[in-house]
């Protein structure tokens, strides 16, 4: 930072400690200002043009280094000086002094974000150019964050000074007149009856009433906007048309057959999308084969002999498709069909916001429009520009269902989700897997200790792992398959038959005509949506793995709901999307089940929190399934059993997850969960469990101790009985 830098930042401070110590936060109050409001109206009159004077300094400075009171300054305005030069005082002023925040926050802190986040930058600027006047006014006009955020945040745009002062008057003064405006009637108030006066009541309810208003005709104003230059249609062959035949789309379909709308579904492929062709559906059928020859192979933990595994890799890549084939009618264009929705098989692209070209599979080509149209085209694996990566004929989640050899050696790219998964399934199945990750553990968005024990686990079940190992060239050696990867400054080598790919998904937006349109997609690939699912238009939505932010089948189907209901009934009211409650489960064995935060978020987040944790080798069940590993972990306030996340890791996570996920949606806390009945011996007792082990930790002692007493008076003993503590029945069922 220049030395001109650190002055500015010093007498900013030395002003900010000033306003402090002077007590300034505490003279611009209400309640100052009607104490003294006599005293301040006889030297106004007397001074007018230096109390304007002083007032405009005041607010300016208030109002440029963000010090509280301008809300108060606002309707001392119009209480001492009214309605016009009120106004005129109250607007320059706040003009200026928003004009200098913007300017300060430029000056201090634009270069450095230019150089360090370019990219970013250079794309906001890009959209400010298009569309920063008409979104700052929305903003003036219904401040949706404070407005000396607002200040600070335009600064570090390439927006103009000039534009910036000009829109921020503009948009600024119908909110300060109706502020100024109610400071005149408020400084009328001289006695009860006069609070009940007409003129002071419509001050008010213009007060309360003005974020409404504003709403409204901004709305209005952004929907003319938005569709200027298109013409709508007189009439639609759709209430619905759907670009996707996956999970968001089909749900999306679904809805609106529900309803009785008119609903056609446009699909490239397959219908089901990746979740049922290549995603969830198969992935767990293959780790479920995985986990039988595990079992096999460890048959002496139930009492039995174990086996050496053998088999088909071929039959069981056969028993995949087998169950993808079951599971396939659910999905299929028949039962859509047979709802009301009609299949077509093509690609489609945008004409206009309500209209869509579709080349059918067969050739043909037609124009469809519709009232709302959802986007749901899904996404696809990323693949990673490392020099020779292609030519190995990497393998994916979309492709590595076609094949019928095992391969001896699997090399594993990606420590996530997908790529943790099918490594371990892999490895079980007989594949010496060498798993290759960039960052220092597994599973980077659970906590520390969740990705330490799938580590060790996966060590015992023989996978070589590459933590900390960057891959950066492919090549072919001697007739070999070869990687080679940086890990701390070394050069190693790493042979292999074949490798699988899994560092990530980006989205499907190729073809769709988006900047037909002008939609610009994100630096992730995604489709920008609003809180709604529109996608810049009011009547065009995006759901599933084309909008993010999460990429599960669950996550999709939620969002298709939204998207669906939004484009149907919009136009009456409009629902947010909410993601306050989102599980997710990563099936590696054990299993990996999350909701909410995780200790790593809440201390970023910087919000309190306590720590029960349930280890499942106390659980009767776990024991008996010879499956006593892993834990329940769940985080809530300190002192409350509010819960705020919960991840439990061991075997049937998942569906034990789903407890605390019911409990967080509807707001239910541990204590809930101990008074609930829960069969015996099951798996999901450990949820009861873990909230029993909160409740022991929050046992009321200081009552206790007087029960203890109680009992012992009663008893008519004097000695003191051993002193116990809160548990809950274990086994609720009698003995076992």
């Amino acid at each position: 930072m220049t030395s001109k830098k650190w002055m500015l930042v010093a007498l900013i401070a030395a002003v900010v400690i000033g306003f402090i110590v002077s007590g300034g936060d505490e003279l611009l109050t209400l309640q100052n200002l009607k104490d003294n409001q006599q005293l301040l109206e006889n030297w106004i009159e007397r001074n007018l043009v230096g109390a304007v004077l002083g007032f405009v300094a005041i607010y300016v400075v208030v109002t440029a280094l963000s010090l509280p009171g301008a809300a108060i300054m606002t309707l001392a305005g119009g209480a001492f000086f009214g309605n016009i030069y009120g106004l005129a005082a109250v607007s320059v002023a706040s003009t200026i002094g928003a004009s200098l925040a913007f300017l300060v926050a430029r000056f201090l802190i634009r270069d450095t974000l230019r150089k360090r986040y370019r990219e970013t930058v250079a794309r906001m600027d890009r959209g400010i150019k298009k569309d920063g006047a008409f979104y700052l006014a929305t903003l003036r006009l219904v401040p949706v964050f404070p407005f000396f955020l607002i200040n600070l945040a335009m600064g570090l745009t390439a927006m103009k000074l000039r534009t910036y002062a000009l829109v921020s008057w503009a948009a600024m003064l119908p909110g300060t007149f109706v502020f100024v405006n109610a400071g005149t009637q408020l400084s009328q108030i001289q006695s009860t009856g006069d609070i009940l006066s007409a003129e002071l009541l419509l001050s008010f309810a213009l007060l309360g009433l003005f974020p409404l208003i504003a709403k409204f005709v901004v709305g209005f104003i952004r929907r003319r906007r938005v569709y200027a230059g298109w013409k709508r249609p007189e009439s639609f062959d759709y209430n619905l048309l759907v670009i996707g035949g996956g999970s968001a789309g089909l749900v999306s379909a679904y809805i609106a057959a529900a309803v009785k709308a008119k609903v056609a579904l446009i699909e490239t492929h397959k219908m089901g999308g990746d979740c049922l062709n290549t995603g969830c559906v198969p992935s767990k059928a293959l780790i479920r084969s995985a986990k039988a020859a595990d079992t096999l192979r460890h048959a002496n933990r139930y009492g039995l002999e174990s086996v050496p595994v053998k088999g088909s890799f071929r039959n069981i890549m056969n028993r995949v498709q087998e169950v993808v084939a079951k599971v396939e009618p659910h999905d299929s264009p028949e039962r859509y069909r047979k709802l009301g929705v009609d299949c077509i098989f093509g690609e489609a692209s945008f004409v206009s916001p309500w209209e869509l070209e579709v080349k059918h599979n067969d050739g043909r080509t037609e124009r469809l429009t519709a009232r709302s149209i959802v986007v749901a085209t899904g996404g696809k694996p990323a693949m990673p520009p490392i020099p020779g990566l292609e030519d190995m004929n990497p393998l994916n989640s979309d492709n590595l269902w076609q094949l019928q050899e095992q391969p001896e050696r699997l090399l594993v790219l990606g420590g996530g989700p997908i790529g943790s998964e099918l490594a371990h399934a892999f490895a079980r199945l007989g594949s010496k897997v060498i798993q290759v990750e960039m960052a220092d553990r597994l599973l980077m968005k659970e906590d520390v200790e969740v990705s330490e024990l799938i580590r060790k686990q996966f060590e015992r079940d023989g996978i070589d792992l590459r933590l900390s190992h960057a891959a950066k060239e492919f090549a072919v050696e001697d007739g070999e398959k070869v990687a080679y990867c940086e890990h701390q400054g070394e050069r190693i080598r790493i042979a292999f038959d074949e490798v699988l790919v899994a560092v990530g998904r980006t989205a499907n937006t190729k073809g769709l005509g988006l900047s037909n349109i002008g939609v610009e997609t994100l630096p992730n690939g995604t489709v920008p949506v609003e809180e709604d699912m529109s996608l810049r238009f009011p009547n065009v939505f995006a759901c599933g793995d084309v909008a993010g932010p999460y990429q599960f089948t669950h996550a999709a189907a939620h969002q298709a709901w939204y998207a669906a209901v939004n484009g149907l009934f919009g136009q009456f009211r409009r629902f947010r999307v909410d993601y306050r409650v989102m599980p997710w489960v990563t099936f590696t064995s054990p299993e990996v089940a999350r909701v909410g935060l995780s200790e790593a978020e809440a201390k970023e987040q910087g919000i309190a929190y306590e720590v029960t944790r349930y280890e499942l080798d106390d659980l009767d069940r776990a024991i008996t399934e010879s499956e006593d590993y892993g834990f329940i972990k769940v985080l809530t306030p300190p002192g409350k059993d509010k819960i705020l996340g919960a991840v439990v890791v061991g075997s049937h996570a998942g569906e034990i997850l789903a407890e605390f996920t019911l409990a967080m949606k509807h707001g239910l806390g541990l204590n809930k969960i101990l008074g609930t009945i829960h069969p015996y011996p099951t798996w999901n007792e450990s949820a009861k469990y873990a909230a029993g082990e909160w409740k022991r930790a929050h046992a009321p002692q200081g009552i206790l101790n007087l029960l203890e007493k109680l009992h012992g008076w009663r008893r008519g003993k004097n000695t003191k009985t051993p002193r116990s503590t809160y548990a809950p029945d274990r086994n609720p069922t009698g003995p076992k």
